[in-house]
């Protein structure tokens, strides 16, 4: 989601993102993904560019949606906790991974059922076998 109030109290300050950017530690790049809602903003980060826009915290942030994904990979070469990526993943996908993981689970149990079936099978003409040797003997 866009941050429109971070945006317009940055232009209202005659701020640029390069600006921004500068002051938060990263490109301007990183900043712009965060400011089109591409990347989560943490709240130190939301403390930091109010106290750059002379604004409370509250008059800028805007909360993201609940299905938020903490992705800690890095690119830049920078290990700072300020630049991992956060992702927001649409509902619909969501729900087809949790119907797909419990289709898996389903066919794990049938798979289990089945081994259990294969090794009685085993062990019953096992048992057969040692039955016609004692016998032959």
């Amino acid at each position: 989601m866009k941050k429109m109030k971070l945006q317009q109290a940055r232009i209202k300050q005659h701020m640029t993102q390069k600006g921004m950017a500068d002051i938060l530690g990263m490109t301007q790049s990183q900043y712009y993904r965060r400011e089109s809602g591409e990347i989560y903003i943490t709240d130190n980060e939301w403390v930091k560019m109010a106290k750059a826009l002379d604004v409370e915290v509250d008059e800028i942030r805007e909360n993201d949606p609940a299905s938020t994904i903490y992705n800690y990979d890095n690119h830049s070469g920078n290990y700072s906790a300020s630049n991992n990526y956060f992702y927001n993943i649409p509902d619909f996908v969501m729900k087809n991974q949790q119907e797909y993981i419990d289709m898996l689970k389903n066919k794990i149990v049938e798979l289990q059922e089945n081994l259990e079936l294969q090794e009685n099978t085993v062990r019953l003409l096992r048992e057969e076998l040692h039955r016609i040797e004692t016998n032959s003997k």
